[in-house]
């Protein structure tokens, strides 16, 4: 068991590199990930919220309603930031309607649990960075489908009560379906060993997700990658700096804003990959999209936490110089 939360530990430390590493093979070596369609890949997607629901309790929930006004905020932030920078990023530069819907699909899912790891590598708020993620994930149901349609319902047709379902299945469902699980054996201590490998099992999942799309549709990438990479690239950086800012102006301690910076920009591209393949299968393009987010909000939250970390040891260094040479 401890070697197994050691290698737990190893892949939620080292995502971006092993999402990069399998996008990579599978590209040259496609039959691998070709499994990974349809039902497979939305079932891998319910164990990825799964997950999530088996590190959630009810006391989390409790102290969010306790003070649940920044986390509301996280969650306005994200829902409207998002969303609307996706489609302004499509309408600026003029983005094909196959890119453009799957970019925006991106923009209007949740965010996931790789936002909460990045949060715990940076020292940010991590119950504010769970409670974010848990209150846009309860909402996705009802606001993924409603804002997809809005904002993309002009590029092709969008089945918004068939993702609606979809949701419910592969998200809220599992999510629940962890609570409970937790509910009943939050004081067994074997349960807690089990938790402990959780963040590394869903780090698998999202590999095997972007692993399916790149077998399916890796061959297409070449023909628009660059597009496609740099508008997944400036939306991202744009939701970053722009929930630093509301972070900022709401006054938040450092550890919230990098918190909700990381929340708001780094979005459930899973989820958006799995609904990609399973409502817009006509149209490659948005789950190509879609994966490609995958990758890159991994290397990007990653490079951030990074950062931020790094910041964190450089002022401790200096605070102990400056300590050393006032004692002087």
């Amino acid at each position: 068991m401890e070697k197994c939360k050691k290698i737990s530990l190893f892949l939620s430390g080292n995502t971006s590199i092993i999402i990069i590493c399998i996008a990579i093979f599978t590209f040259f070596f496609p039959s691998t990930f070709k499994w990974v369609r349809g039902n497979t890949q939305l079932f891998i997607l319910f164990m990825i919220m799964f997950t999530m629901g088996l590190t959630m309790t009810i006391q989390e929930f409790k102290k969010l309603a306790e003070n649940p006004t920044d986390v509301c905020i996280g969650a306005v932030a994200h829902y409207t930031i998002m969303p609307l920078l996706a489609f302004s990023v499509t309408k600026i530069f003029h983005l094909p309607d196959p890119i453009a819907l799957g970019l925006i699909l991106v923009g209007c899912c949740p965010s996931g649990l790789a936002s909460d790891i990045m949060a715990f590598l940076c020292h940010g708020d991590v119950p504010f960075a769970v409670g974010t993620t848990t209150i846009s994930t309860l909402f996705s149901p009802f606001l993924t489908p409603i804002l997809v349609l809005y904002l993309a319902g002009a590029i092709v047709n969008i089945p918004a009560q068939a993702m609606f379902i979809t949701i419910i299945e592969t998200v809220i469902s599992p999510v629940i379906l962890g609570l409970i699980i937790n509910y009943f054996y939050q004081h067994n201590s074997k349960f807690h060993a089990v938790q402990k490998m959780m963040p590394g099992i869903s780090v698998i999942g999202f590999a095997f997700i972007v692993g399916g799309v790149v077998a399916l549709q890796g061959s297409n990438f070449f023909v628009s990658g660059l597009i496609i990479l740099g508008a997944v690239i400036l939306h991202n950086c744009g939701g970053y700096a722009l929930g630093y800012i509301v972070g900022h102006a709401v006054h938040m301690n450092t550890a919230k804003k990098r918190t909700i910076t990381l929340e708001v920009g780094m979005q459930n591209a899973g989820l958006a990959t799995g609904l990609a393949m399973a409502h817009f299968a006509a149209i490659p393009e948005a789950a190509l999209v879609a994966a490609v987010a995958c990758v890159w909000h991994s290397i990007s939250g990653t490079l951030l936490a990074d950062y931020f970390a790094k910041k964190d040891a450089k002022s401790t260094v200096d605070n102990t110089i400056i300590a050393g040479q006032i004692s002087k």
